[in-house]
């Protein structure tokens, strides 16, 4: 893992900035890329839609601004539902341009449900599942004609979201996977064995650290997931129950060259001190993983 601190990146949700409705406070922009900045990260996830300017020139000159790139970017699309999937795929092909505009070569797939926010789970019938497939592979050449590839990221209420929707993926679809420690973690499975199965099919990486006793309130339906977030379900890496090392050698034995950023979800009800509440977790975060790579 010697070349491991020089892929790392950061996510504006790590900062709070989601772009679900009534997630919560979202910092400004050039705040929250200063502080990426000024722990040392060296690239960015694009954030939600319109957080960062869409036009790829004016969205380079910020980015070179803080001495960043951008590396990809979370487009959540609702799949399975025909009478939206029009609108969908016009979304993913618009988020498409601005990351190949800027030099990205990932985006970041969130299989996302038709309920509001990420409380509600899914399990799709058999024509969902038939259609999901279908708009996926569309998804898929959208993105391959920008030059990009399309990485899939499981997520806790979203259409994939635990261990058996991963695996019918795996045997139904040649997408590429976005792996996230936490979301893996909280959907039931374990991100070790899941990074092994998924060899060669892995082209993004979101880590985060989980709580294990908040998780498995969420899994029984106890608590809500924002609730959870709000909680602090998601800690900084080495603080929680996910085995991150293991996760980390697993996917560097197996050769995976790509980035890692560092995601853990949160919520803010209004600007942290200078110095205080995100950049403290990812500073965190960050020096677990320079731990780690040495």
């Amino acid at each position: 893992m010697t070349n491991l601190m020089s892929r790392i990146a950061g996510a504006p949700i790590t900062w709070g900035v989601d772009g679900s409705p009534g997630w919560g406070y979202l910092m400004d922009a050039d705040r929250v890329l200063r502080e990426m900045a000024e722990i040392g990260l060296r690239a960015t996830e694009l954030g939600p839609d319109g957080y960062l300017p869409a036009d790829p020139d004016e969205l380079r000159k910020k980015l070179d601004g803080y001495d960043l790139d951008l590396i990809g970017g979370f487009v959540p699309a609702v799949l399975y539902r025909s009478d939206v999937e029009k609108e969908q795929l016009a979304y993913v092909e618009r988020a498409s341009r601005t990351l190949a505009g800027c030099g990205s070569h990932v985006l970041v797939l969130g299989p996302d449900s038709h309920h509001p926010g990420y409380d509600t789970s899914v399990e799709m019938t058999e024509d969902e599942w038939a259609t999901f497939l279908k708009n996926l592979d569309s998804v898929i050449g959208i993105t391959a004609e920008h030059g990009l590839t399309t990485a899939l990221h499981q997520h806790w209420g979203m259409a994939i979201e635990r261990p058996h929707h991963v695996e019918r993926l795996l045997n139904d679809s040649e997408v590429e996977f976005c792996l996230d420690t936490g979301h893996l973690y909280l959907g039931g499975a374990d991100p070790v064995e899941v990074a092994r199965a998924a060899q060669g099919r892995v082209s993004h990486v979101h880590l985060k650290d989980v709580d294990a006793g908040m998780a498995e309130q969420v899994r029984n339906g106890e608590l809500a997931f924002r609730r959870a977030v709000i909680d602090g379900i998601f800690k900084p890496l080495g603080k929680g129950a996910v085995d991150i090392a293991g996760f980390v050698s697993e996917l560097e034995r197996s050769g995976y060259p790509g980035w890692y950023v560092l995601e853990q979800d949160s919520v803010l009800d209004g600007d942290p001190p200078e110095g205080k509440g995100p950049i403290s977790d990812a500073w965190t975060s960050l020096e677990y993983l320079r731990l780690a790579s040495t």
